[in-house]
């Protein structure tokens, strides 16, 4: 597998290696001495899948007491999806890193504790994945504002379908 590290400490792009042949073809997903030798350490301990239409955007959720790393794949569609650092103690706090993710590339995009994440398909629709480091909470969630104009995402999509808890969350700077 190959390991790409971002802008953002802790923030990865991780390419697994694909054997494919005319049948189809395979990959492992998880394997946790490879990933803790590419620099992910932390235990997993909740699966997630998401189905969203073209046009929905996820996020940009956290959890405050509770944070959760994220190790994100498609298996069916494409989405645009972002890590906002929101460590208040990091040099690249307020930044953000998007990837476009899709079924056909297989590419695993691993959002570190501490970040913010979120997510809009592109395609049709749209099969999301992802491993947690900790457990949801809901009590503990907070969001930010998919389009605050400090940390200026540049989406793909100008006029996304939006939850309404994510209608009403707030900007960075008044986390």
């Amino acid at each position: 597998m190959n390991v790409i590290k971002t802008d953002i400490p802790g923030v990865l792009i991780i390419e697994p290696t694909v054997f494919g042949d005319a049948r189809g073809f395979f990959l492992e997903t998880f394997q946790d001495q490879r990933y803790r030798e590419a620099g992910i350490a932390e235990t997993f301990v909740q699966d997630n899948h998401s189905h969203s239409a073209q046009g929905v955007l996820r996020g940009l959720h956290f959890q405050r007491q509770h944070p959760q790393g994220k190790l994100v794949y498609v298996t069916q569609g494409s989405v645009f999806d972002v890590a906002v650092d929101i460590r208040k103690d990091s040099p690249t706090y307020g930044r953000w890193v998007g990837i476009t993710l899709n079924a056909g590339e297989h590419k695993q995009f691993y959002v570190p504790p501490g970040c913010a994440h979120g997510f809009c398909v592109v395609s049709e629709y749209a099969d999301f994945h992802y491993k947690c480091t900790d457990y949801y909470h809901p009590e503990d969630e907070g969001s930010i504002i998919w389009n605050d104009p400090d940390i200026a995402i540049e989406w793909p999509i100008d006029n996304p379908t939006l939850s309404g808890k994510d209608e009403q969350a707030g900007r960075l700077k008044d986390l």
